[in-house]
């Protein structure tokens, strides 16, 4: 069996992940820590990845970022290889299916935290974002790794907006849950089923650790 999809699935989640989680990081605090106009229109751009149909989000995506598109050539320009049908497309994918869930995952966290050490942090002095760094996020870093292992295992899944912006190309594109419908379409179902279960194991596990790290300390043992 061709282990290309896994192995090509497994970097995109890695590298989706961790840029998924600096962008929420980023907006968990602006979201909840921040007064600004305009903070309703961003948590709603953030929520609409959720709610949006993966085809109709992964054209919009190829409208964006299409080869005919200014920011597509652009990119084409500036390093010599469009950004659609590539590796990097399916990562793109993977952020917009992964990121807004870790948002709504970490503001909750952040929200949940006890403002009595927030209000210690202050009378010392400290500023805004460095009691975020410094106090806030220490008290999350349970719940954070939690998102992010599940941002993982969702990135891990895509499939309507990394086909539309990714494609299907054998060796280059093609992800694990790409080549499981192209292995049902071709036919090679014991194929279909080794990626399912690996799909399925790897989807488990994701669930199972963040429950433990999200989960009361007397209930962990």
């Amino acid at each position: 069996m061709d282990y290309t999809p896994l192995v090509l699935s497994l970097k995109v989640a890695f590298a989706a992940t961790f840029i998924s989680l600096l962008i929420a990081l980023a907006c968990a605090w602006a979201l909840s820590e921040l007064q600004f106009r305009g903070k309703e229109l961003l948590d709603a751009a953030m929520t609409l990845p959720l709610v949006l149909p993966p085809t109709v989000l992964g054209y919009y995506l190829l409208i964006v970022l299409g080869r005919e598109s200014w920011l597509g050539m652009l990119w084409e320009r500036v390093t010599g290889s469009p950004i659609v049908f590539t590796p990097k497309a399916a990562v793109i994918a993977a952020i917009f299916h992964s990121a807004p869930l870790l948002t709504k995952y970490l503001r909750a966290a952040v929200e949940s935290v006890d403002p009595i050490y927030i209000k210690a942090a202050r009378s010392l002095g400290i500023a805004e974002w460095n009691i975020y760094l410094r106090v806030i996020l220490p008290l999350c870093q349970r719940a954070i790794a939690a998102a992010a292992v599940l941002a993982f295992a969702r990135s891990l899944g895509d499939f309507g907006v990394t086909i539309m912006i990714a494609g299907n190309i054998p060796g280059k594109t093609q992800t694990l849950s790409v080549a499981i419908y192209e292995a049902v379409e071709s036919g090679r179902n014991s194929v279909a089923l080794w990626l399912v279960l690996i799909v399925s194991v790897i989807g488990f596990s994701g669930v199972w650790i963040a429950n433990r790290l999200s989960a009361p300390p007397a209930l962990r043992s």
